[in-house]
């Protein structure tokens, strides 16, 4: 992994300690996004020509390294706009379950196109505070983040397979921007309806770039019906009911897009498990060093598995220390946060742990 750090250049001047906030680019992508812009300044409407078949193979690579449908996965610039887009395809009837810390990507979202709404506390207890907050108000939808933005908890992801069978009529719906990249996920043995993520983060993929995945006939729960009407009686092509045609309305950006392929291919060579395992050693070794300095939450401190983000108790002042010895961490909630990846070291969360 060490050597692989060669490929970051940022990682020369700073100790980036902040993932969650934004994944890095690295040499060879940058070799990539220049070779894709000689093309097309030497090609010009010749390049675009290739564009569906390199698009399809994008897809391609994104259901390969999740396990997923190619048919089924769709390109969107982004999380929040995908998720938009499948809020506005729902009845506004619809009851949705969120969690009452998650990103306001989510919650915000939801809650702002007038769906009835319920909470679940973000806790020690989650997996028991969601199983509650259903038996009581029985949600047509779970709308969740696998892994929590603010302090990192992370929903634990056989809880999610038992609910699913135990409320198999409930759509349950997954942002895992802060998780995709970090564990081995395999998408079509999961029981996620529909799953997003946004590429910019760990899955190291620059800006405008993300993805969603969709279970089969999921996406006759999302079409409106006076959107199938108009398809009908005015004798469109059935493609335009297809969930490209949903979701991937006007160009896509092969810059961007072919970015999270590149990258998606680099995290294949250094080997997803291998990246599991690196992230986990770090992990175990910070939570244990934060707890010893009573930094983290009681919240995080009660549970057994944790993500690689932590929430820090400790201040703006703090923060602005570390910034100012080149230590990269994000304001977020009541405290610093940080994020570790595969290209971060012990020695990384030595210098950290020694400003501390």
């Amino acid at each position: 992994m060490k050597n692989l750090r060669k490929e970051f250049p940022v990682l020369s001047q700073y100790t980036y300690l902040n993932t969650a906030s934004s994944g890095l680019l690295y040499d060879s992508l940058l070799d990539k996004r220049q070779e894709h812009d000689l093309d097309f300044l030497i090609g010009g409407s010749i390049f675009r020509n290739s564009q569906q078949e390199f698009l399809n193979g994008v897809r391609t690579t994104i259901a390969n390294f999740f396990d997923a449908s190619a048919n089924n996965t769709i390109l969107t610039p982004n999380f929040s706009l995908a998720f938009n887009t499948l809020l506005n395809g729902l009845e506004k009837d619809k009851k949705v379950l969120l969690l009452d810390q998650d990103y306001p990507s989510i919650n915000f979202s939801v809650q702002s196109k007038g769906f009835e709404v319920c909470f679940a506390k973000v806790d020690a207890s989650l997996e028991q505070n969601i199983e509650k907050a259903i038996q009581k108000n029985k949600p047509d939808i779970f709308a969740f983040s696998l892994v929590q933005y603010i302090n990192g908890i992370a929903i634990d992801l056989e809880f999610v397979t038992a609910l699913k069978t135990k409320y198999p009529d409930i759509l349950f719906v997954a942002d895992a921007t802060q998780f995709c990249g970090t564990k081995n996920f395999n998408f079509k043995d999961s029981q996620i309806d529909i799953l997003g993520c946004s590429g910019y983060k760990w899955l190291l993929g620059g800006y405008g770039n993300g993805f969603m995945l969709f279970k089969d006939s999921v996406l006759d729960h999302l079409t409106p019906v006076s959107y199938k009407k108009t398809a009908l009686e005015v004798d469109y092509d059935p493609s335009y009911t297809n969930l490209q045609a949903r979701f991937e309305c006007g160009h896509l950006d092969t810059y961007n897009f072919g970015s999270l392929k590149n990258s998606l291919d680099f995290l294949s060579k250094v080997g997803i498990k291998t990246i599991e395992h690196t992230i986990q050693e770090l992990t175990s070794f910070a939570k244990e060093e934060f707890t010893k300095l009573n930094l983290l939450e009681h919240s995080v401190l009660q549970r057994q598995k944790h993500s690689s983000i932590f929430n820090l108790n400790t201040n703006e002042k703090v923060f602005n220390h570390l910034n100012e010895r080149n230590i990269v961490t994000s304001l977020r909630g009541t405290g610093v946060r940080i994020s570790l990846h595969f290209y971060n070291t012990i020695e990384d969360l030595e210098v950290l742990l020694k400003n501390l």
